[in-house]
């Protein structure tokens, strides 16, 4: 973020979290807490050059110089090396074939979110690719992911995707091509409200501004946001579902 502390203050009203300090060689790195419990980390950004402010979603690993090496023979981009952060961690920043950014984080004294698919907190990463067919094999290169089809057609196409040994959805793929609009590739980060009309509003109120939504769906209701920094985010009610998942 440009602005760490102006951020505090946008998602400590908005999801009701508490934005903790963290020691002086962090540098400025905040820690959000929600119910006693690591919601999401606010920095400022890295590096002298001009970049936008985003919600980067991190990926796990055992072993993050490896996945550093794997995005590299994918065809991807190391854009910060993998580096220790003091005692909680090893990361590395990267993008896909397709220029869409994400982190890498091995952890140690610090595991990462400590809460997720509640009020408040993060429910669902998803990739917004220009690329899907080769945004699949990227990530089946790099984290041996696996894939089930939600829709495939040329309206709509989704997949949500697994780590290796678990059967259950970890995140989405989209494909951009099949919405309206253009937009580079992109991974959103959506949270969860228990009132998704309440939440746009207070998000207006704050200055940000409502990219879609208000919108029901059959994954509930939703809406995107453009934080006061540029960041964008989704918003959803996974309470509040109207019609049946597509098929096809």
């Amino acid at each position: 973020m440009d602005d760490p502390t102006a951020a505090r203050e946008f998602y400590s009203r908005l999801l009701g979290w508490e934005v903790h300090d963290s020691p002086p060689e962090a540098g400025g790195y905040l820690m959000a807490m929600r119910g006693g419990r690591p919601a999401a980390g606010i920095g400022p950004k890295m590096g002298d050059g001009p970049m936008p402010s985003v919600w980067t979603t991190y990926f796990a690993a055992d072993d993050v110089d490896a996945i550093a090496a794997a995005v590299t023979s994918a065809g991807g981009t190391v854009y910060a090396p993998p580096f220790d952060v003091m005692d909680v961690g090893r990361m590395c920043v990267a993008a896909d074939t397709d220029g869409a950014v994400f982190g890498v984080w091995q952890a140690k004294a610090h595991t990462g979110a400590g809460i997720f698919d509640e009020p408040g907190a993060y429910c669902w990463n998803e990739l917004h690719t220009n690329r899907f067919d080769d945004a699949k094999q990227f990530y089946l290169s790099v984290f041996g992911w696996s894939y089930k089809s939600v829709s495939d057609t040329d309206r709509f196409r989704y997949a949500t995707f697994s780590t290796p040994g678990s059967a259950d959805d970890a995140g989405g793929l989209m494909d951009s091509t099949t919405m309206p609009g253009e937009t580079p590739s992109y991974w959103l980060t959506w949270f969860q409200t228990a009132d998704t009309d309440t939440s746009l509003d207070t998000a207006r109120e704050l200055g940000a501004s409502v990219l879609m939504g208000p919108e029901d769906s059959p994954f509930g209701r939703m809406g995107i946001v453009q934080g006061p920094q540029g960041e964008v985010f989704g918003l959803i009610d996974t309470t509040r579902t109207v019609g049946e998942p597509p098929t096809g």
